[in-house]
């Protein structure tokens, strides 16, 4: 089953968080994932927000998104994101096609 990693970020540092943006590709293109949004200006339409970047990524399974995660590579340059910006980071599952459930079974 799909996953999908949603990140709200609060960028304090761009210096740094911006080390971390430059290398973000080369480790990510590893891994089975797909970045589907980073949304520096996204658009409240409803309740309130005080950050200043959205990031969704998804992963074709939550293995993936552990082995990208877990990889000293991205662990690496997560030091640059952890100094430059506060996040919050949620893994949210996706729903299963009748194709996914059939390989399930």
């Amino acid at each position: 089953m799909s996953v999908y990693v949603i990140a709200q970020l609060w960028i304090h540092d761009p210096v740094t968080y911006g080390r971390y943006v430059d290398r973000f590709m080369n480790v990510f293109k590893n891994y089975k994932g797909r970045v589907l949004v980073a949304d520096s200006n996204p658009t409240v339409v409803e309740g309130a927000w005080d950050g200043n970047k959205v990031v969704m990524v998804s992963f074709p399974d939550e293995t993936s998104f552990r082995q990208w995660a877990d990889s000293s590579e991205y662990k690496d340059i997560a030091k640059d994101r952890k100094a430059g910006a506060e996040s919050v980071v949620m893994l949210v599952k996706g729903i299963a096609t009748r194709t996914e459930v059939a390989r399930a079974e």
